[in-house]
């Protein structure tokens, strides 16, 4: 299965992402992680993304849809993918429609207070970029990465006014892209429910729902 996942910053992409890509079998393709991966190899590629990143600019599409042609290719994609960060723009998605079909774009719909509620709760590994949670998903040991041991900090701008202004963006910038794919119908709205209690659910939790509401669309 071909899949791309949107939701605003906060809304669990790639942490559900990278659980749904296990149980279904399929990789999670992250273009953070692909970018990271390039401006650690100090190619020319990499350095180019670097420029773009370290002044806060969006990589040119033309750069990013060569960077995703060279990785959907690759043998690992074969039965499927989920692509979590990409596209972002309607040109983006055109560009992938030549290369690939998707069969279905997951849209997160979680709650602004939700998501303010997450993020400035988020903690990030300095060194492999791992998200983790201190309500939902914390480290066995405080401030040390599981994955690789490295140092968790908080970003600057998970604040919660930075973060509301952040989902304001977000929604603006990606009403074209769903639209795009709402004309195609193969777009699965996944709504977001709390506990019984009101507490956030937990990212297991919330994968198993996904998956259901997958299989029910395949129908």
């Amino acid at each position: 299965m071909k899949i791309v996942i949107l939701g605003p910053p906060g809304s669990g992409k790639g942490t559900y992402s990278s659980r749904l890509a296990s149980r279904l079998g399929i990789p999670h393709i992250s273009t953070g992680d692909i970018f990271r991966e390039e401006i650690k190899s100090g190619s020319e590629l990499g350095n180019s993304i670097s420029s773009y990143v370290s002044s806060g600019k969006l990589v040119p599409d033309d750069v990013v849809n060569a960077v995703m042609e060279k990785r959907l290719s690759k043998e690992d994609c074969k039965n499927g993918f989920i692509l979590d960060g990409y596209p972002r723009t309607v040109n983006q998605a055109e560009f992938l429609d030549r290369i690939s079909k998707i069969d279905v774009v997951i849209n997160l719909n979680v709650p602004d207070e939700v998501i303010v509620r997450r993020l400035s709760s988020r903690l990030i590994c300095r060194n492999c970029g791992a998200i983790y949670n201190r309500i939902t998903l914390p480290p066995k040991v405080d401030g040390v990465c599981d994955k690789c041991g490295g140092e968790l900090y908080q970003r600057e701008d998970d604040r919660p006014e930075i973060i509301r202004e952040r989902i304001g963006i977000y929604k603006k910038e990606v009403a074209p892209l769903l639209e795009y794919y709402r004309k195609k119908g193969i777009v699965l709205d996944f709504f977001y429910e709390s506990s019984k209690s009101g507490e956030d659910i937990s990212p297991d939790k919330a994968v198993e729902m996904i998956i259901e509401a997958l299989k029910e669309f395949s129908n």
